[in-house]
């Protein structure tokens, strides 16, 4: 789950299937009591339909736990990262960034580190289609040392300049859940 709608259409399935949610937070819900393995099933459906997916074991807790908080850092702070996405990642999740670094490439098939820089060009273009800001101011909001590097950046990820995606007629951006 990564916005407020997710979090609402999580937490009606959840009252469909009789279950009361403690809180439901980004990528994790606390129930009042232990679910029937009849409501797993049922919500388990209900999910897949609108496009979640139960996780049940640590490790791919984990693994969601740190996509959740990359998107987060990339498009729900305004605020520049001075900070480390280890140190970040180490400190949030409460573990080595070794270990999660390992883990999450074991698993998902790239590293934490090509994850978050795909979800800063999608937070680039979403912010070049509205045309709101400037590219260095871009280039600062996500914390990117230059205007050079994230052009750089942008073009080796998309095979597009910047300049070249705002001129395009349809912009092609994906959901942050298929990044």
């Amino acid at each position: 789950m990564v916005c407020n709608r997710c979090k609402t259409a999580v937490q009606t399935e959840l009252e469909k299937a009789g279950l009361e949610p403690l809180s439901i937070e980004l990528g994790e819900v606390s129930l009042k009591q232990n679910p029937e393995a009849q409501q797993i099933k049922e919500l388990e459906k209900s999910l897949t339909s609108l496009g979640f997916e139960l996780i049940d074991n640590q490790k791919s807790r984990l693994i969601e736990q740190i996509k959740t908080e990359i998107i987060k850092l990339v498009h729900y702070t305004d605020t520049t990262k001075t900070l480390k996405l280890s140190a970040i990642l180490a400190d949030h999740l409460h573990h080595d960034y070794s270990y999660l670094s390992n883990l999450f490439s074991s698993v998902e098939g790239t590293t934490i580190e090509k994850y978050y820089i795909a979800q800063k060009i999608e937070r680039v273009k979403e912010l070049l289609i509205y045309n709101e800001l400037s590219l260095s101011e871009i280039s600062y909001q996500l914390g990117y040392s230059s205007v050079a590097h994230l052009s750089a950046q942008f073009k080796q990820v998309t095979g597009l300049t910047p300049s070249q995606f705002k001129g395009l007629q349809s912009h092609h951006r994906k959901n942050i859940d298929d990044v």
